[in-house]
């Protein structure tokens, strides 16, 4: 009699992929900052894996599954696109396994298997899938350009007219690292033929591309210094906050108007209850929820201010999510913001300012916190300012900034004549995007937010 045939049975680990989140709107790569687990590591479920940055916010990338990490795909520094597999995780869910039927192969293995180490059979094949170069013409004139890919555009040379020109494999056709480095590739060995512009057209391109560049990459005219100086390095933060202010400049035509209001009630409003309502509301009352109020109900009188746009077309935006310039410790800037806060009582604005506040001065926010908002408020009074004119926090289309209260003689109109008194005056400016918002719409708007805050009632409850 034959023997029976011996079967190994094995159980199979499954494999979870981790991929690079998405952050919030608009952000479409980010910076690989700090591995905290390395290939061989045990991670648990929700564990931080590793630490990563965008142009908005630096945060943590949790595990999305407990097991050992086999692979790490990115190194420190690296820029990845959203979605992008980053390293691999297995875990000690068994795969599915396939029917056993009998085996010839008397290989040892489990019927149904080849005799090929189950790594390298059910490891994707790592294969080069680069397409070679075909330049496509860009449909769009307002076509984005991530910070890294202006970086490398202006080390190798290339033109805006030539990153136009580039066929982008990233969302939405845009050019990603890969695409630029294989585009510097092939014009460097003469595989890519590109237009020949006029000496006119090169010159205009050239200064359009030098503006286009962030700050530290723009080329430089001298590489020394006379006199007495002090040469200091962007940080990471500032080098993105530069970008992304000459970005705007560069996609909204800027148009500011100027206001002032009488805002007396409102100032001797806060003095009387601001200690009655720390004491029974358990968070200080400051002006700007009292500034986010007033904007959130003239809001809902022009829509158009809460809007954005994108290409041919105007995205009108049903929720208010006013966003909150917030100065760090460091001297950079960021944005939180007030998610809904047309359904917030005067209370709860006061309680998500201060939270967001404390967070951001303990860098503590996560992507979430400054994400999706739709209409910016910025407090320039809070460093003594009179005025300013703020820059719109793309891709929004209006930013409102308030300067400091100040006591001043203004004459006051009643019905039986006009008379001097001191009041607590306040400026209030508007940058708004004139391609969406022109002239009359951004002056009305302004004028009824200051209204809002002239007439404020001093006899209301909070």
């Amino acid at each position: 009699m034959g023997s029976t045939p011996e079967y190994k049975l094995y159980q199979i680990m499954a494999t979870v992929d981790l991929v690079m989140p998405k952050m919030g709107e608009s952000i479409m790569e980010a910076t690989i900052l700090k591995w905290h687990k390395n290939p061989g590591d045990h991670v648990r479920m929700d564990e931080t894996v590793l630490e990563i940055a965008t142009d908005k916010v630096d945060s943590e990338v949790p595990s999305t599954a407990e097991g050992v990490v086999s692979e790490v795909l990115f190194n420190v520094n690296d820029v990845v696109p959203i979605g992008t597999v980053i390293a691999r995780i297995k875990t000690s869910a068994p795969e599915p396994q396939p029917s056993h039927q009998p085996s010839n192969s008397g290989n040892g293995y489990a019927p149904g298997y080849s005799s090929q180490p189950e790594r390298a059979r059910t490891a994707p094949q790592m294969q080069d899938t680069t397409p070679s170069y075909k330049p496509q013409p860009s449909t769009n004139g307002n076509r984005f350009y991530s910070p890294l890919v202006l970086n490398i555009a202006a080390q190798e040379g290339v033109s805006m007219h030539e990153l136009e020109n580039i066929g982008g494999t990233g969302n939405e056709g845009r050019v990603t690292k890969k695409d630029i480095l294989q585009y510097v590739e092939h014009k460097r060995s003469g595989r890519t033929q590109t237009e020949r512009p006029s000496f006119q057209q090169t010159t205009v391109q050239g200064r359009e591309a030098q503006r286009m560049l962030p700050m530290d990459r723009q080329e430089s005219q001298t590489t020394s210094y006379n006199g007495n100086v002090e040469i200091i390095e962007m940080d990471r933060m500032r080098k993105l906050i530069a970008d992304h202010m000459v970005r705007s400049k560069h996609t909204s035509p800027h148009v500011t108007s100027f206001t002032e209001a009488d805002v007396t009630n409102l100032v001797m409003w806060r003095d009387r209850v601001k200690k009655d309502f720390e004491k029974r509301e358990g968070t200080k009352i400051t002006f700007t929820p009292l500034f986010v109020e007033a904007v959130v109900r003239c809001i809902k009188k022009f829509p158009m201010v809460n809007s954005s746009v994108e290409g041919n077309n105007i995205i009108l935006k049903k929720d208010i999510n006013i966003g909150m310039a917030t100065a760090l410790p460091n001297g950079n800037l960021i944005v939180p913001v007030i998610r809904n806060a047309d359904q917030l009582n005067l209370v709860g604005l006061a309680r998500q300012v201060n939270n967001l506040a404390d967070q951001a001065r303990n860098n503590k926010l996560k992507p979430e916190d400054i994400a999706d908002g739709t209409f910016t408020l910025t407090n320039v009074g809070t460093f003594g300012s009179l005025m300013g004119t703020p820059i719109i926090n793309q891709p929004q289309v209006a930013i409102l900034a308030v300067g400091a209260i100040k006591k001043r003689p203004v004459v006051i109109e009643t019905p039986h004549g006009d008379s001097i008194a001191i009041r607590h005056m306040m400026y209030l400016s508007l940058s708004y995007d004139h391609r969406i918002v022109d002239g009359s719409l951004g002056a009305t708007f302004l004028t009824a937010v200051a209204n809002e805050l002239e007439n404020f009632k001093g006899d209301r409850e909070y």
